[in-house]
């Protein structure tokens, strides 16, 4: 693979300092660590490693490491064209996938002193909700079958049920 004219990381090479600095008021640590990550990765700065074939013992040049940060644009691209994964709930309703399987996103923020009860009335209105719109014919018009997963937490760890 060649390396293109310029990277995100040249970019942060040229004017990451500034752009910090003069957005103190708003970045946070975590912010700038991702920024550092994304300069430094594939870079002699994480160290490498040469490949060397098993068979006739060939050494190809050196390798850097990657920062495996999700952020970053080296690491992700590769991997999201080799593997172009089940997308995530917030990408999954902005484009269909060419395939049979599209997720389905149902929250609920009732007040939770009986967890049981209102999981139970979240997981049984999603799965009537699929069922009524999937046999609707301006819909579908079909039977499906489909399962259900209980997520008490967001990113954040804050208690958000949705299935």
């Amino acid at each position: 693979m060649s390396r293109p004219l310029l990277e995100v990381a040249d970019l942060i090479h040229s004017a990451g300092t500034a752009f910090i600095e003069r957005n103190r008021n708003w970045i946070r640590w975590t912010h700038i660590k991702v920024l550092l990550a994304i300069a430094r990765c594939r870079t002699a700065a994480l160290g490498g490693h040469i490949d060397e074939c098993t068979r006739c013992g060939h050494r190809a040049t050196i390798s850097y490491n990657s920062c495996r940060n999700r952020h970053c644009p080296k690491c992700q691209t590769g991997a999201r064209e080799t593997l172009d994964p089940i997308p995530t709930p917030r990408t999954a309703s902005l484009a269909l996938r060419p395939c049979r399987v599209h997720p389905a996103i149902s929250t609920g923020s009732a007040g939770l002193q009986n967890k049981k009860i209102v999981y139970s009335l979240l997981l049984r209105a999603s799965a009537e909700t699929l069922l009524e719109v999937a046999r609707n014919p301006t819909h579908l018009g079909a039977e499906i079958g489909f399962f259900s997963v209980l997520h008490t937490w967001n990113q954040k760890l804050q208690l958000d049920p949705h299935s």
